[in-house]
Order: C-alpha cells, then structure tokens, then sequence
C-alpha cells in the first residue's frame, strides 16, 4: 500500500491562488487601483516609509526588476516617488506622497475584510497555532534557501 502522499505545498499554492483572486476583488470593490502585488509594496510602505529599493525588495520578496516596473507605475499613479540618496547616489530611497492616506484608509477595510474571510470560524487558539505553524515552515524554507 501506498504512503498518503502530503499536501501542503500543494494546497498552500492553492490557497495562494484563491486568496488572490479574492482579494482583487475586493480591492476593486473598494476602488482601489492597484493590483495585489502592488497593494503589497505599498503596505510594506506605509510601514517603513523612505527606505531602499534594496530593502524594499527584500521586504516584500519581489525581484528588483519586478519591483521597479511596478514602482514606475506606483509613481505614475502620485502614490510614491523616488529621492536619491543625499550620501550615495547609488541609493535610491523610495517614500510616499500625501496621495497614499486615503488609499491607506481603504486598503485597511480591504485587509480586515480578507482576514474575517481568511479565517471564518477559527478560534484565537486556532489562528495563533496556525501562524506559529506557517512561521515555522517559512523559516525551514529561508534555512534551505540561504545554504
């Protein structure tokens, strides 16, 4: 007989997919003009705001290639700009505009939203036993990458 074979890679690429199709749709719903990706730039962002593309791509595990694309785009849009580094003109510093606050207000809803479809029914105990599981496998997968 064979050994049932594991899912969770499989189902989290699942998940993945799903979640995404989901949450586009509320960002346009919400009338937010950004794609999930970019949502995700600018949520690092308003997190630390005026850092690196360096640490930026590193922060939200976008290529630099990728990444700048959709900076161009973000800054297209008024969202963010880039400043040049007063020390190092190699460095590039990416900070946000005023335009960003109310997008900011909307993409939050649009969180809280996915989170309450996210997780249903989960107790605290639950959610907390399941991120402490996903952390867990995110750090087996940056042990394997970094060797």
């Amino acid at each position: 007989m064979m050994k049932q074979q594991k899912q969770g890679g499989f189902l989290i690429a699942k998940i993945h997919q799903l979640s995404g199709r989901i949450f586009s749709k509320l960002l346009k719903n919400h009338d937010i003009e950004l794609n999930p990706a970019q949502g995700r730039i600018m949520f690092v962002l308003w997190r630390n705001d005026n850092i690196t593309i360096q640490e930026l791509a590193k922060k939200t595990s976008l290529s630099k290639t990728s990444l700048t694309s959709m900076l161009d785009r973000l800054e297209s849009m008024g969202y963010i700009r880039r400043v040049p580094s007063s020390e190092d003109r190699r460095k590039i510093f990416i900070e946000l505009t005023k335009k960003d606050q109310v997008l900011q207000e909307k993409y939050i809803q649009v969180s809280k939203e996915m989170i309450d479809i996210f997780y249903g029914d989960f107790s605290d105990e639950d959610i907390n036993s399941f991120e402490n599981t996903l952390i867990k496998l995110y750090g087996n997968l940056l042990t394997y990458i970094e060797k």
